[in-house]
């Protein structure tokens, strides 16, 4: 589509990457948008979950202009950040033991405000493997049964940093969080199944972990069906983002001890309802 912005003929294209989830973004310089740029971006985002930008290239400088357009940029407790640029966490292969994200999830969801979005720039990638996956927690909660989505609603789970805390070697109580399981996103009003691993989500509230493992086990299990997820093949210069609110992710750790580095950034949000 071709969009005329504050004095300048802009030129995006918005590819669908699959039928269910995700796109590709092409013709915009992230660090430089203009406001109908962004319009167009923002509504993808909301559509499609996901989104992709092939070929940005973008130093940190660009990358945190980015992300400011899309609110707050918060801190994680737990992780170190890059000096001199807050805000920007550069993610490396620190050994398929020690990595924390290799299973569906959503981002820091056991904070108050976990963050809405997460943004990541690539920066150095293995010869082979590395991927990311990503599915649709809008298309979760739809495959739920009406009496499941009714017996689910109001209730919450238990969110902890359990894996957060493992890898950073954090000492005392372990963070967590009650949030809904069944979240309404704020900006498209549509409902999504908020859930993660069994590490992370040990139980539900009110209820002991062996009442609450069939239950989330199989609601965990609904989200990655092959017909609603994108495997993302990392390429250099690409940037890649997600609204935490209606997607998980999955960062494959296929790559051995080859050297694999991002950069992320993570906007905060509203609490989830």
């Amino acid at each position: 589509m071709q969009i005329a912005a504050n004095g300048r003929q802009d030129s995006i294209q918005i590819k669908p990457l699959t039928a269910s989830i995700g796109a590709s973004v092409c013709g915009v310089d992230l660090a430089n948008l203009s406001d109908n740029e962004f319009n167009v971006i923002q509504q993808s985002l909301f559509d499609r979950c996901m989104l992709t930008f092939p070929g940005q290239n973008i130093d940190n400088k660009g990358l945190l202009t980015f992300s400011k357009l899309w609110g707050e940029i918060m801190v994680t407790p737990m992780l170190t950040y890059l000096e001199g640029t807050p805000g920007v966490l550069e993610v490396q292969n620190r050994g398929k033991a020690l990595t924390p994200t290799e299973y569906w999830h959503p981002d820091s969801a056991y904070l108050e405000r976990p963050p809405v979005i997460s943004i990541m720039a690539a920066q150095q990638l293995p010869d082979a493997g590395g991927d990311t996956m990503f599915c649709n927690q809008y298309l979760a909660y739809d495959a739920l049964s009406e009496g499941m989505k009714s017996m689910l609603e109001g209730v919450r789970g238990k969110f902890t940093a359990a894996i957060m805390a493992k890898r950073t070697g954090h000492e005392g109580d372990v963070p967590y969080e009650y949030h809904p399981v069944i979240r309404t996103h704020p900006e498209t009003g549509r409902k999504a199944l908020f859930i993660s691993g069994p590490d992370t989500v040990p139980s539900l509230e009110n209820m002991s972990e062996a009442d609450s493992r069939p239950l989330l086990d199989y609601l965990y299990g609904l989200c990655p069906k092959p017909d609603r997820s994108y495997r993302h093949q990392w390429k250099s210069g690409d940037v890649v983002m997600w609204d935490n609110r209606c997607s998980m992710h999955y960062a494959v750790h296929d790559h051995g001890d080859s050297v694999r580095i991002m950069h992320r950034v993570t906007i905060a949000g509203e609490k989830p309802a």
